[in-house]
């Protein structure tokens, strides 16, 4: 009697588990990016998202109940939601979605630094205050996550002692900003980004 190749070993011991492994990183890389969406507040992409990965996850668990005896199933289901979460971390990284607040406390003319930032496209405000022996300039700037790089190496330059602090920012109302980069790594994401501006 000749078994299918869906019944064969190879099959049972081999593809299915890969593909179970392949299912996970999905379906837990796209849960990564809807709770990224849903805590940046994108309320029509997140929906999607999340069917998605769901749909994904039921069709993945399905067949290991289907296949119950089968323990290479669970190892891959395991090692598929481990890498799966790996993976989301670095598309999130990638796509660098977001707006952060920078604020950075120095003992130099704070005037200079918010001058540089302006000259680089950012918008910055300087408050003087006093420090635990002296004044210091606090100084404010709202940006694109994906600018954070080249904002800090502009701090860094000015003063590379100088005390600044990082947070997210959930929306700003206007503000300066530099042209938004065009993503080259995940280029759907500048589909998105048009898509959003329209709404």
């Amino acid at each position: 009697m000749e078994t299918s190749f869906f019944d064969s070993s190879f099959f049972s011991y081999g593809i299915m588990p890969l593909l179970i492994f392949l299912a996970r990183i999905c379906d837990v890389s796209i849960g990564t990016m809807r709770i990224i969406f849903v805590s940046k507040g994108k309320k029509n992409i997140a929906p999607i998202l999340g069917f998605f990965e769901v749909l994904i996850w039921i069709i993945a668990i399905s067949k290991i109940m289907q296949n119950l005896d089968n323990y290479v199933n669970y190892v891959a289901y395991a090692a598929g939601f481990a890498t799966g979460n790996f993976v989301g971390m670095i598309i999130e990284e990638k796509l660098a979605m977001g707006i952060q607040m920078i604020r950075i406390i120095t003992h130099q003319n704070g005037l200079d630094l918010v001058m540089n930032l302006n000259d680089n496209g950012y918008g910055a405000t300087s408050v003087e205050a006093h420090g635990a022996k002296e004044k210091v300039h606090l100084i404010y700037t709202i940006v694109q996550r994906n600018e954070l790089k080249n904002v800090l190496e502009i701090i860094d330059r000015f003063n590379p002692k100088a005390f600044y602090t990082i947070e997210d920012v959930k929306a700003v109302n206007e503000g300066i900003f530099p042209p938004r980069k065009q993503n080259t790594v995940f280029p759907f994401i500048n589909i998105l980004r048009e898509w959003r501006k329209g709404k």
